[in-house]
């Protein structure tokens, strides 16, 4: 006769033993990775709980959230038995989620006196894509951030990016300057000869429409660069 093997269900665990009890009782700093990470993945399969599940996805990335972060749905799938698309797609918004708080800002406080304040401001946000995206920032009279937004995706190109682009957005919200930001995926923040000839073009741009660019930060991977301290605007 075949012996079957016992796998302990979350729901047979000691109630303080259980991620979710836990998690109300003593607050979401006290559980393990593996144990947040089971909580989206919610249930677990015939050969494992969500946490084994989780152990797993852990293994499969060397315990790197990082690197799990900018996996592709299809990619996290394979090699688990038991995570399939649903489960995984719950991980996928969780991560997504926390970029856009990582991102969030309180556009009533933030005053940029410097290139540390936008580094401070959109690194979090920036410093894992594995794309080029340029950010536009629209500052009041105060310098104080009134509205921010992505207008573009890909390298940068003085031949691609029109500084109509730029300038619409911030004639709309009827800025006084603004400061652009883009990020280099390479961790090497850099500027590159188009990089300057872009923001060159964009400056003069500026000073045409009488919406001056005051800086141009580009954010590297725990670093930055300020074209303006630079002396390449």
């Amino acid at each position: 006769m075949e012996q079957q093997t016992y796998h302990l269900r979350i729901k047979d665990m000691p109630e303080d033993e259980r991620p979710r009890e836990r998690l109300f009782k003593y607050g979401p700093e006290t559980l393990r990775t593996a144990e947040l990470l089971a909580l989206l993945i919610n249930t677990g399969s015939r050969e494992a709980t969500a946490i084994q599940l989780a152990e797993r996805l852990l293994q499969k990335y060397d315990a790197s959230l990082k690197r799990m972060a900018h996996e592709s749905p299809a990619q996290m799938c394979r090699g688990i038995k038991g995570l399939g698309p649903g489960k995984v797609s719950h991980i996928i918004a969780a991560f997504e989620l926390g970029r856009r708080l990582a991102a969030y800002m309180d556009t009533d406080k933030i005053q940029i006196r410097g290139p540390e304040d936008i580094s401070q401001l959109m690194t979090p946000g920036l410093r894992d894509l594995t794309k080029e995206t340029l950010h536009v920032l629209c500052l009041d009279t105060k310098n104080v951030v009134t509205r921010r937004r992505q207008i573009f995706e890909g390298s940068l190109n003085a031949s691609i990016i029109h500084p109509r682009e730029v300038f619409r957005f911030a004639v709309e919200e009827a800025a006084a300057s603004i400061v652009l930001v883009h990020n280099h995926p390479s961790g090497d923040p850099t500027p590159s000869t188009e990089d300057i000839r872009a923001t060159r073009q964009l400056a003069e741009a500026g000073k045409l429409m009488d919406i001056p660019m005051l800086d141009h930060v580009i954010i590297g991977d725990g670093s930055f660069v300020s074209m303006k301290e630079r002396q390449l605007i």
